[in-house]
């Protein structure tokens, strides 16, 4: 596909997270990385020079260049309100790395900018494009498990003092929202959310522990209610030494599917001795540091995903209101911690997303 075809994409903010988007987009077969923006340039310069992309610390430079079609906001969470609306009023479709915001108000302000200005919006939540994932999604919606009465969710991971202390928003919850939950453990909440098919109810607790100089918690408990019936839990920490992959278990009446890391394995009365079915994919990312083992193809996957929708006018993957749902989850834990109560999602989304 020639360039002219392919939907082109500038990266706004270029902190740590931004050389995966750009990795992705560089090499994606339908999307072409135009520029990269940021409020220092010399963060901006290196990466323009390494993917070969135009970059720019004047605003109005960047969001005029005609050959951009969309940009992928990768600053941090409290702002990416501020700038979709910017680039949904140039008519750019807008991309945001999780989560959609930091407050279900703001998350609603950024849809209905989008709406308004007829561009397309969508929520980087690049887990559900691993392979192990589809096939967990898949073997579940297949009734392999029989029928689920119990999922799991587990990030149990290690991020130092210094982490917290390399950028001013970080666990702040005016621009990060919190801490562990709605920063490194929200993935893990949306694939869990996702194979259960939602969640209804949840009590939480959280708690800073290990970490100073933070507003947020570093570590997090919940239990949840599914829509299904069954129940569950979520537990999320950055002060975990040593750092241990990620895990989901999804129990059902005929056995178990987990997936740890990013392997995936089923384990059925029919079926009891399996391997796993992992293929190519990192199995510890971001367990010890934020890019620890982290692969770039998940990400290409989305975006790939992601253009072909909007060059063929449908909903892209995941799409704002779509990308609610696990930023609800969150925010009710937190409200529930706060409340001491079981909080019903449902209600407190019909309460905030307002």
């Amino acid at each position: 596909m020639s360039d002219s075809k392919k939907l082109g994409i500038g990266i706004i903010g270029c902190g740590v997270i931004s050389a995966i988007h750009a990795e992705a987009i560089k090499n994606s077969s339908n999307c072409n990385l135009i520029s990269l923006f940021s409020r220092d340039i010399n963060r901006a310069k290196i990466l323009g020079e390494k993917y070969d992309a135009k970059f720019s610390n004047d605003w109005d430079e960047f969001i005029e260049d005609k050959r951009l079609n969309a940009v992928v906001i990768c600053t941090a969470s409290g702002t990416h309100y501020n700038y979709g609306k910017l680039a949904a009023e140039k008519g750019k479709h807008v991309i945001v790395e999780k989560p959609i915001e930091v407050s279900l108000k703001k998350a609603k302000m950024l849809i209905s900018e989008c709406e308004k200005n007829k561009v397309s919006l969508a929520v980087i939540y690049q887990s559900r494009f691993m392979d192990s994932v589809i096939k967990m999604k898949k073997s579940i919606d297949d009734g392999d498990l029989g029928k689920i009465f119990q999922g799991a969710a587990y990030v149990k991971w290690y991020r130092d003092q210094a982490y917290y202390d390399s950028a001013e928003w970080r666990g702040t919850f005016e621009l990060d929202g919190g801490g562990v939950l709605i920063n490194q453990a929200i993935h893990t909440i949306d694939i869990l959310q996702w194979l259960m098919n939602g969640v209804k109810t949840v009590y939480g607790e959280v708690g800073t522990f290990t970490h100073k100089r933070i507003e947020g918690e570093d570590s997090a408990a919940a239990v949840l209610r599914f829509n299904n019936g069954a129940i569950g839990v979520i537990e999320a920490s950055t002060s975990i030494h040593p750092a241990v992959p990620r895990k989901i278990e999804i129990h059902g009446e005929k056995g178990t599917a987990t997936l740890v890391g990013d392997a995936f394995e089923i384990v059925t009365f029919d079926k009891p001795l399996t391997n796993s079915e992992i293929e190519n994919e990192a199995s510890n990312s971001g367990a010890s540091s934020p890019l620890d083992g982290l692969s770039f193809t998940p990400h290409l996957k989305q975006f790939e995903a992601i253009a072909d929708a909007i060059k063929n006018k449908k909903t892209p993957p995941i799409s704002g209101k779509e990308s609610i749902a696990s930023l609800a989850i969150v925010k009710a834990i937190y409200e529930s911690a706060k409340l001491n109560e079981v909080i019903k999602i449902d209600k407190f989304i019909d309460e905030n997303f307002i």
